[in-house]
């Protein structure tokens, strides 16, 4: 392997142990386990644990929010694309992914480098609906004087909906989390009830390698 190949290697293995083992228990040994390597080429390419979780993090989230965006691009209107978002955001609908952002959330306080990369994709997250809605907004198909915030809240509802789904167990299924989330999102942005639709994430909308990772935390 070329440097760029063994780097994106070590990435990769760190992200098959953190779906095992959760982001606070993955260790340079671990990740070195995976590869069948020695820890020593893990340091050559990273030099702390901090660096390594975050690039790792990085690029299992950072692939659901580009598989969100390319969906978005492709609607005509800010309700399609409204549609597009809930129907392919991957933390309501892959728990191993969720877990990941909980992880994430919770390693932040400790780790600079996780707490950078995490704010960074949930402000990213943040601005596509900004984006969805402000146009929306000045086309007049949406009513909302302060985009920024509505996307705040639409995303804090709808995370925080997963939360007790996947975290605490309540009895929430995938299908009632997007619901809920959808409906307050047409009464935040002045749309009639039913104007986004709700239906399961196609299969398409998906990236490999994220999947990948998802079967492996299924089969632990």
């Amino acid at each position: 392997m070329n440097p760029d190949e063994r780097r994106n290697a070590i990435v990769n293995a760190t992200v098959s142990v953190m779906v095992q083992k959760g982001m606070a228990a993955t260790t340079v040994r671990d990740v070195a386990q995976q590869m069948g390597t020695s820890s020593g080429l893990i340091h050559h390419y990273f030099a702390t644990m901090d660096e390594l979780l975050a690039a790792a993090f990085d690029q299992a989230a950072g692939q659901d929010l580009e598989a969100t965006r390319a969906a978005m691009a492709n609607c005509h209107g800010p309700v399609q694309e409204l549609t597009a978002f809930f129907s392919t955001y991957a933390r309501a609908e892959q728990e191993w992914t969720f877990q990941l952002w909980l992880d994430a959330w919770s390693e932040a306080a400790r780790r600079p480098d996780v707490r950078e990369t995490s704010r960074r994709l949930n402000v990213a997250w943040q601005q596509l609906l900004v984006q969805t809605i402000s146009a929306g907004a000045k086309d007049g198909v949406l009513v909302c004087p302060d985009p920024e915030a509505a996307a705040w809240r639409v995303l804090a509802l709808l995370d925080g909906l997963v939360l007790q789904a996947v975290a605490h167990r309540v009895p929430i299924g995938r299908e009632q989390v997007i619901a809920w989330a959808v409906a307050h999102a047409e009464t935040e942005l002045g749309l009639p009830a039913g104007s986004v639709e709700r239906f399961r994430r196609p299969r398409a909308a998906r990236v490999p390698s994220v999947r990948s990772c998802g079967r492996q935390a299924r089969t632990v």
